[in-house]
């Protein structure tokens, strides 16, 4: 199992790839994919039994930091990094089940969730030990279907279905309490039926107690919510709603690299 300090370090790599794969396309989503890096990083290091379980990105546009963990993980060679948005690349802007170790296609924003209730059903009808992991956005969350899910997990009581929020406060329009305010979403999600967990979403320490209470609870979905930094590890990314969905000029992104190698060579 890796050490806090290793996860620390992948998470670093993970950020560099994921810039690298942007700048490259000269398109992608910057914000949303930096900031559930640790979340990925935690599941596929720790909880992702391969052949067993399953996982689904909601927030399908944050796929380029997918892409580097799997990539990490031997699904593909890394070199396909390169390729992102390409025409004929298996590396998509919205991932794609043509993707190796890729489950579900997403992209349509509130349908992840539903698809990964689906599956965690299925398995509990097959009497499969499977668990699903899915990661949805805070500006997702206001969609109708994501709140259908969440009743009809909690209804047919998924217990091995783990929800994770990325609530990096801000959507491309600026930020979620603006746009549509989701006010107490933790006691929100509670009310449907979920046993709800509040951490800091960078911090392995806190991920690694929030999922021992998932494997601990037999009687209803759990909900992980976590407080992240939208750009998280680049400065000028952090918490701005403009590096949602746009990539960056070559000055920013040697900039960009300069932070993240600092944090990977102190890592």
């Amino acid at each position: 199992m890796e050490t806090i300090s290793s996860l620390q370090r992948i998470a670093a790599r993970v950020r560099m790839m994921i810039l690298d794969e942007i700048y490259n396309a000269r398109s992608g989503h910057p914000g949303g994919s930096l900031s559930i890096v640790e979340a990925l990083v935690y599941v596929y290091e720790r909880e992702l039994r391969k052949g067993v379980d399953r996982f689904v990105l909601s927030k399908g546009h944050a796929a380029p930091a997918l892409y580097a963990v799997l990539a990490l993980k031997g699904y593909f060679p890394e070199e396909e990094l390169a390729h992102l948005r390409q025409s004929g690349s298996m590396l998509q802007g919205h991932p794609s089940i043509m993707t190796p170790g890729v489950d579900m296609c997403t992209g349509s924003l509130g349908q992840g969730l539903s698809a990964a209730c689906g599956m965690a059903l299925g398995a509990k009808y097959l009497k499969q030990d499977t668990n699903v992991y899915a990661i949805v956005g805070d500006g997702e969350c206001q969609e109708g279907q994501i709140w259908e899910a969440l009743h009809f997990a909690a209804h047919y009581h998924l217990d091995n279905l783990c929800v994770m929020i990325d609530w990096n406060g801000l959507q491309i329009e600026g930020k979620v309490d603006d746009v549509m305010n989701l006010r107490d979403m933790d006691k929100r999600v509670k009310y449907c039926g979920f046993n709800v967990i509040t951490v800091d979403g960078h911090d392995f320490t806190e991920l690694a107690k929030a999922f021992e209470l998932f494997h601990s609870t037999d009687d209803r979905p759990t909900a992980i919510i976590l407080r992240t930094v939208k750009g998280k590890g680049v400065s000028f990314m952090e918490n701005k709603a403009e590096w949602h969905g746009k990539a960056p000029n070559e000055e920013q992104y040697l900039q960009a690299v300069r932070e993240l190698k600092e944090v990977l060579d102190h890592e």
